[in-house]
């Protein structure tokens, strides 16, 4: 919800312009933290639901991943748009964290409270999302993915996934686009699909969430901690690219902190 600013408040008096994915200071935590599970339920559902259609719709691996990548794409961009000004949709504790790390450095961000409230509750959502996906189409509404995706070329592709995901929200915000958000890091996710490995998962909640399903999106519950793992560790080398590449940005007074 946006504050109507008077005609002669000058623009530098405005509350500062919140880091990425910082959530505005009037919205009462219990609906960030709402916004945050219910958003990452949808994520997962879209996610894993597309998995299920496809494989129902051909037994093309290329056309399953295609068609799953492109329900991704449109679904968390749909959702970015819809919970980004409530909770600043991280839907994602390795960008929760970030967020709280760069605040703890004097940015602006997540407190510990918060985020001891937003993690849980994106964890939460996306094992409820899996089991709601399964549940549309009539899957097992909790079964272990046998999924094994243990090796360490997709371990590599998960810490890529995660690196290039931090960077990209943290350099928006740095650059003062934050508003491209739904469509960047929608196109982004997209894009790796593709280009690694791992298809991306790039999410810790995702990734648990999707070792309740054994269906084309999931994962094998003994895979699941050295992914969440990697994904840490690509979270703070995103954010050690965009203390390097975005240097100059921290020296400007226009330049939000990050």
């Amino acid at each position: 919800m946006t504050a109507t600013r008077p005609a002669d408040t000058p623009i530098s008096a405005e509350v500062p312009r919140p880091a990425p994915g910082a959530t505005p200071p009037r919205t009462p935590l219990i609906a960030r933290a709402a916004a945050e599970l219910v958003g990452t339920a949808a994520l997962v559902a879209v996610v894993v639901g597309s998995g299920i259609q496809a494989t129902k719709l051909t037994q093309d691996v290329a056309l399953q991943l295609l068609a799953n990548s492109t329900a991704t794409v449109f679904g968390l961009g749909v959702l970015i748009a819809l919970l980004g000004p409530v909770s600043g949709a991280h839907f994602n504790p390795a960008v929760t964290l970030a967020e709280w790390w760069t605040a703890r450095r004097g940015g602006a961000g997540v407190t510990a409270r918060e985020l001891a409230v937003y993690v849980p509750s994106q964890i939460a959502g996306a094992i409820a999302g899996a089991i709601l996906a399964d549940a549309m189409f009539g899957e097992p509404l909790v079964k272990w993915s046998t999924h094994d995706r243990s090796a360490g070329n997709l371990l590599l592709g998960e810490l890529v996934a995660t690196a290039g995901l931090v960077l990209l929200i943290f350099g928006l915000a740095r650059t003062d686009r934050l508003r491209f958000a739904p469509v960047a890091v929608a196109s982004y996710i997209g894009a790796a699909y593709w280009f690694t490995s791992s298809t991306s998962f790039a999410n810790p909640a995702v990734t648990i969430g999707r070792a309740f399903t054994d269906t084309f999106a999931g994962i094998a519950p003994a895979s699941v901690p050295a992914f969440v793992g990697v994904q840490l560790v690509g979270a703070v080398v995103g954010l050690a690219l965009v203390a390097v590449i975005f240097l100059r940005g921290e020296t400007g007074s226009a330049t939000p902190s990050a």
